[in-house]
């Protein structure tokens, strides 16, 4: 796998190259010493993966991000020595197409390189992705635990991955409100999770909050997935995490959320796939639809990746492919419709 480095800083470029290269099979592409370099050659050479620093002279990850993607899209880690400071820039970046995002690994005693295990971790992930390009059926993961609790409210369920951050905020920014639970199932690494809910609560308005075991769903706030594992809802309308399946490649996946959803919420809902990389949420997609959910997936000519949403219309997994502006009318329109008014 190829792989090139962004970052302005020699030692950290340094360290980077020790850790990209300490596994057989990976090789650093090139380096460049700030954004504008780097999207130039993005262009004249791309790579498997990107690792993108954020803050940076000439041009900020984020807006570097954001120009790759556009002109010659690929896999784009954002690598930041501090979440906390940056969260805004990362979410950002997220929004253009980053697909993760990472601390940078340290310098520690005896020259030992200290927080490498989750950066590479990523880019393991990132090379499973790319061999998985088919979609998988999931509905023997979640056999029915008995009937599911009645009363509840029409469910809104979210998928998304690359570019997601950012359309997920346009979609629930334009609702005005919800008759039920919003679900947000987002591709990104659990510790960024919390800096998500916050930011995006920020943006649309609603009660936004990071998932934890037991909660219980309730109309008019937004939960996100927070954890390498997988969301799930449950029969007793709690939401929880399940490990399984353990060999998926996407985590959280979007696919096994929507699964749980068509076993254990009663009264459906409708459910949204946005942009991403590969194909998760398809299936499950196909399954809420046949189930008799209302489900949308973005258009390729507003999405930053055309993989996800572009595999559920392959499936005929859609009732509405639409454009990002047009997805938050057509929710209001179908939560209007079932309330009979």
């Amino acid at each position: 796998m190829r792989i090139a480095l962004v970052n302005d800083m020699p030692l950290v470029v340094a360290l980077l190259r020790r850790v990209v290269e300490s596994v057989p099979g990976y090789k650093v592409a090139w380096v460049a010493l700030d954004g504008d370099e780097a999207v130039r050659q993005a262009s004249a050479d791309k790579p498997d993966v990107i690792l993108m620093d954020l803050i940076m002279p000439v041009m900020d990850g984020a807006e570097a991000t954001r120009r790759i993607m556009a002109k010659s899209a690929c896999a784009i880690l954002i690598v930041t020595a501090s979440v906390r400071t940056n969260h805004a820039k990362v979410y950002e970046a997220l929004g253009a197409g980053g697909l993760d995002a990472v601390r940078t690994p340290s310098l520690g005693s005896n020259n030992s390189i200290v927080g490498a295990e989750p950066l590479l971790a990523r880019l393991a992930k990132f090379a499973e992705l790319r061999k998985h390009t088919g979609t998988t059926g999931l509905t023997h993961l979640f056999p029915s635990l008995g009937p599911a609790t009645s009363g509840a409210s029409p469910m809104l369920a979210i998928g998304a991955s690359t570019g997601g951050p950012d359309a997920v905020a346009k979609v629930l920014a334009g609702l005005g409100g919800t008759p039920g639970p919003i679900v947000v199932v987002q591709h990104l690494g659990a510790a960024f999770a919390p800096g998500f809910a916050d930011w995006l609560g920020a943006r649309i308005g609603l009660p936004t909050q990071v998932v934890r075991t037991g909660d219980r769903l309730e109309a008019g706030r937004v939960y996100v997935a927070a954890s390498d594992d997988h969301l799930v809802v449950t029969n007793r309308r709690n939401l929880a995490y399940t490990p399984d399946p353990k060999e998926y490649p996407y985590r959280p996946s979007v696919d096994v959320f929507f699964q749980s959803a068509r076993l254990h919420w009663p009264d459906g809902g409708v459910a949204v796939l946005l942009t991403g990389m590969g194909s998760d949420g398809a299936s499950g997609l196909l399954s809420l639809r046949r189930a008799g959910w209302h489900t949308i997936a973005q258009d390729q000519a507003t999405s930053v990746v055309y993989g996800m949403p572009k595999a559920a219309a392959d499936l005929g997994a859609a009732v509405e492919i639409l454009g990002l502006p047009a997805i938050p009318a057509a929710i209001r329109a179908k939560w209007k419709a079932k309330a009979g008014t």
